[in-house]
C-alpha cells in the first residue's frame, strides 16, 4: 500500500512538473490542462474505491487461502513498479525521482516477500 500511495503521488507530481515546465518552455505550445487542474481528488477516490474493494474481496476469503491470495497479490505491485521507473526518470526533479526510487523499493521488495511466500506455503504442501 505504501508504494503505491508513493508511486501515486510521484505521478501527480510529475504530471504537474511536466505541465509547468511545457509553459515555461514554449509558450506558443498549448497543453491540455493548466498546471492547476491536476484531478487529485480524483485520484484519491480511486484510491480508497480500490481499497474498499479489495478489502470487500479479502473479507470474504477463508482464512486457509488468506495468505496464498495476499502473497499473490503482491505481485500487483509490478504496476507500482513501472509508475515508480517513469516517475524516476531523468527529465523530473529531483524529489520526484526520490519518491520515484522509494516507490521502486518498496515495490520491489513486495513483490520479492510475496514470491518467497508463495514457495515456503508450496513446499508445506508437498509430499516427499
Amino acid at each position: 500500500v505504501i508504494s503505491t500511495v508513493v508511486a501515486i503521488i510521484g505521478v501527480a507530481l510529475a504530471a504537474h512538473s511536466m505541465t509547468t515546465a511545457t509553459l515555461v518552455a514554449s509558450p506558443a505550445v498549448v497543453p491540455s490542462h493548466a498546471p492547476g487542474d491536476v484531478d487529485y481528488w480524483g485520484m484519491v477516490f480511486v484510491f480508497l474505491l480500490s481499497a474498499f474493494v479489495g478489502l470487500g474481496v479479502i473479507r470474504r476469503v477463508s482464512r486457509l487461502l488468506y495468505t496464498p491470495l495476499m502473497s499473490l497479490t503482491n505481485a500487483i505491485s509490478a504496476i507500482a513498479v513501472v509508475g515508480a521507473i517513469l516517475v524516476a526518470g531523468p527529465d523530473y526533479p529531483i524529489e520526484i525521482r526520490v519518491l520515484g526510487l522509494i516507490a521502486l523499493f518498496a515495490s520491489v521488495t513486495n513483490i520479492v516477500s510475496g514470491f518467497l511466500i508463495t514457495d515456503r506455503m508450496l513446499k508445506m504442501f508437498k509430499k516427499d
